[in-house]
């Protein structure tokens, strides 16, 4: 792997990302730090650039409260010197403690972040999950923290397409920072998540999608099938409940056929399929090892012929 793979714009920000956006769901939970700063080191290496972390992360781990992605993340990023190469996106809104879309919250809680992190400026900063906050009033928090360059551009995951349509109608009028992105549920096996009313407006505003969940809690990587044993691991059990699903066992058909034919493992061309839908820019995935790493890497690069993206479609539908 070289590092002068293509970059792509997000949405109408200045941001320039990696195809790919490497999960810090993991790092301080199934991966210590020194498991994290590897896989960290293979990924930029690789040209990467994005990765994705929040506030939350991973606070459901027994004996963590929450912050110990970034933690770990903002290690790294000392400890290397390279903060200026690395396009860093956390989000706000789910930790018990910083909990909601508050203005006074959403300015505490950024607070939080770019100590954990060890920087001055977030480069994208989602709200994590929409509450019954008036838009008017996170807008208005997220935009001055712009304004004070705490924060590059702002993004939404976890919103509908209503509450989006409202906020951005709101930042346009009064002229504050608008959602560049937004980081919806998305991947082969859960496509009405986002398809749809969520995604036309997307489009519409020419918003970039950086989707989670990519490769279906790995049921996506092919690991789990019917029949076979349960994989242990932390994500097994959200796995398993796919293969109950009529197009579970179609997909995984459809992911084997397309990748005996590149030669690929089924979670590069998982990615492959989603990073070519209209409006992604970079799938999330996550690697607890080196060693999971290269099947994301090529995805974010590798180009499915039109057959091969009928096949996926059909069998998703």
């Amino acid at each position: 792997m070289t590092g002068n793979h293509s970059r792509v714009s997000l949405g109408t920000s200045d941001l320039s990302v990696f195809p790919l956006s490497l999960g810090g769901n993991v790092f301080g939970w199934t991966a210590d730090e020194q498991q994290s700063f590897a896989v960290l080191d293979a990924y930029a290496a690789a040209g990467g650039n994005f990765v994705d972390t929040a506030d939350v992360y991973s606070s459901w781990a027994p004996g963590n409260t929450g912050g110990e992605s970034e933690t770990v993340l903002g290690n790294w990023l000392r400890s290397r010197g390279n903060r200026e190469d690395v396009v860093i996106a956390t989000k706000v809104g789910m930790l018990a403690e910083r909990g909601g879309l508050g203005a006074a919250n959403i300015k505490a809680a950024a607070e939080d972040s770019l100590r954990r992190l060890g920087v001055e400026r977030i480069d994208l900063y989602y709200t994590h999950r929409d509450d019954d906050t008036p838009v008017e009033e996170f807008v208005t928090a997220l935009d001055e923290l712009v304004r004070e360059g705490k924060v590059r551009a702002v993004a939404a995951s976890n919103i509908s397409a209503e509450r989006l349509t409202e906020a951005l109608a709101f930042a346009e009028r009064e002229g504050l920072a608008k959602y560049v992105a937004v980081q919806p549920h998305y991947n082969l096996v859960s496509r009405g998540t986002f398809e749809g009313p969520l995604a036309d407006v997307v489009a519409e505003h020419g918003l970039a999608t950086v989707p989670y969940y990519a490769l279906a809690s790995g049921f996506l990587t092919g690991k789990y099938r019917p029949g076979a044993d349960g994989v242990a691991s932390a994500r097994a059990e959200g796995a398993a409940r796919y293969l109950a699903e009529p197009r579970g066992p179609k997909v995984l058909e459809a992911l084997d056929t397309v990748a005996a034919e590149q030669g690929v493992e089924p979670a590069s061309v998982a990615l492959a399929w989603l990073a070519a839908r209209p409006t992604v820019a970079a799938p999330i995935a996550s690697a607890r090892t080196v060693e999971q790493l290269p099947p994301l890497l090529v995805g974010a690069t590798l180009q499915l012929t039109p057959e091969q993206t009928a096949l996926l479609d059909a069998a998703s539908a």
